[in-house]
């Protein structure tokens, strides 16, 4: 589902005060100028990283140095004294990367980031009032407990585990030899990825210090067949300059729109009380439109930066084209042309979801549907809201499949009748998508009850009808992968 922004997005007061001006004359909280300003100033030493501390001149020792010192910086700065319980955890998990029997080093990593994680959310919720207080450290927090999760599953798998019993993407991704704490530490807190993600493997992260991350991807490719008698040199200028562009417009509908239709329009006594009920359908639509182009920006910025150090290069398309999307974590015309749930999500904060499925779908031996939804609730935090949003998004979730499944075979005889279903799914769907959502920026509980109340309840009403009326079909077209379920059960 929809994920929190970095903490920089949130209520964030301290950090260099010489920004307040600037905030105050743009009318955006200071915290969001800070990411911004942060973010900037990570792209530029990203590019210098990129070209003079390049692995041709550079060996990987320093090249970890550089990027760990100043992610540590950037952390101090952003967050001041609560930088510690970012420092605290990944201290916490390397003692139990170097010292648990690898049987167990996935577990009690898991449970004591996810712990320590969840306990710092209460804190806010509870202690801060729903997050506002000086600082919100939250952001980065839950971009290392996705990274020391995945690492230690990774090392479980490569260490603990018999090679016959893992998946080939996890045969793929498997760390076979225990991290050093230069290369630990460079992994969690690079500056390229500490203050707003994205989650990354431990081994394309090691390929890319190294210097061998484009070289693998190329690899890929029979160059000799496209004429070519030596590997290119893809750049990632043209990458960056792109999404450094989606950033701007972005930022431009986060200053306009977002201002224009903020989620506080939702709990007014017009939206609840008088309008009608298809205006407060269209009107939540906008809303949540409105809502998105904060973790546009937050993202593609994050995705930029990588690719300006050099990271992120995922092969080469179809039509011979370089591809720098390893790490971005969003398609933003999917999205907004999504005609299902699932193309919804898959597409919307890609690298959380890559996380969930790695560390909890594929390994869990019942319902991994709703666990995965559970676990993704309980990183984002213990507001209500989202755990409004993550049920809802089961529901949803089932019921959706079940049309699909029982339905969409009828449309498929005719280019016409193809047209109508996806006009029909696409409006359902972003329909679908605003009123699950909302709570999730609300995040308190009554006011998403007195939403859901003004909209009666129908998304929750049309799901269960369709549930406990509709035949639940195998999906059509489609064949499940063998998932050594039998092997899985035992060693994880």
């Amino acid at each position: 589902m929809a994920a929190a922004p970095p903490a920089s997005l949130a209520h964030r007061t301290t950090g260099s005060t010489c920004l307040h001006p600037l905030s105050r004359r743009l009318g955006i909280p200071l915290d969001q100028v800070n990411f911004v300003a942060c973010q900037l100033v990570a792209l530029f030493a990203a590019f210098w990283f990129r070209i003079y501390l390049s692995p041709s001149k550079t060996s990987p020792v320093a090249r970890h140095t550089f990027a760990t010192i100043f992610g540590i910086y950037f952390v101090i700065f952003c967050f001041g004294w609560y930088s510690a319980h970012l420092f605290v955890l990944v201290l916490m998990c390397y003692g139990i990367l170097v010292t648990a029997s690898v049987s167990n080093i996935h577990r009690y990593s898991f449970f004591v980031a996810m712990g320590y994680l969840t306990i710092c959310h209460i804190s806010r919720i509870y202690i801060f009032h729903y997050g506002i207080l000086t600082t919100d450290f939250s952001g980065p927090l839950m971009i290392v407990t996705q990274k020391i999760t995945t690492l230690a599953f990774q090392v479980h798998d490569g260490l603990g585990r018999r090679a016959e019993d893992l998946s080939a993407e996890q045969h793929r991704l498997a760390v076979k030899v225990k991290p050093s704490f230069l290369e630990y530490l460079s992994y969690l807190l690079n500056f390229m990825s500490v203050i707003a993600g994205p989650c990354n493997n431990f081994k394309d992260y090691i390929a890319f210090i190294e210097g061998r991350h484009i070289h693998m991807k190329l690899l890929e490719v029979n160059w000799k067949e496209k004429g070519f008698h030596s590997l290119p040199e893809p750049s990632p200028t043209g990458a960056v300059i792109h999404k450094l562009c989606v950033t701007g417009v972005s930022l431009l509908l986060f200053l306009t729109l977002t201002k224009t239709f903020p989620v506080a329009c939702l709990a007014d006594d017009w939206f609840v009380h008088k309008a009608n009920f298809l205006t407060r359908l269209g009107y939540l639509y906008v809303v949540m439109q409105a809502s998105k182009p904060k973790y546009y920006v937050a993202w593609t910025l994050a995705d930029a930066v990588n690719n300006a150090a050099g990271f992120g290069f995922s092969g080469v398309d179809q039509n011979g084209n370089f591809c720098w999307d390893l790490l971005s974590n969003l398609n933003i015309w999917k999205i907004e042309t999504a005609t299902s749930f699932k193309m919804y999500l898959g597409n919307w904060n890609i690298q959380t979801a890559t996380w969930l499925k790695r560390v909890c779908y594929e390994r869990v031996p019942w319902y991994p549907t709703v666990f995965t939804f559970i676990l993704s609730a309980l990183w984002h935090g213990v507001y209500p809201g989202y755990y409004f949003t993550f049920l809802t998004g089961i529901l949803v979730t089932v019921a959706a499949r079940t049309v699909r499944n029982n339905c969409r075979h009828y449309f498929l005889s005719s280019k016409a009748l193809k047209v109508a279903y996806d006009v029909a799914t696409w409006a359902a769907t972003q329909l679908a998508v605003s009123y699950t959502v909302a709570p999730f920026v609300i995040l308190a509980v009554e006011p998403t009850i007195n939403l859901y109340k003004s909209m009666y309840f129908y998304l929750h009403i049309v799901s269960l009808l369709i549930i406990l009326f509709l035949p639940i079909r195998p999906q059509a077209h489609t064949q499940r992968q063998p998932r050594n379920s039998v092997n899985r059960k035992k060693t994880d």
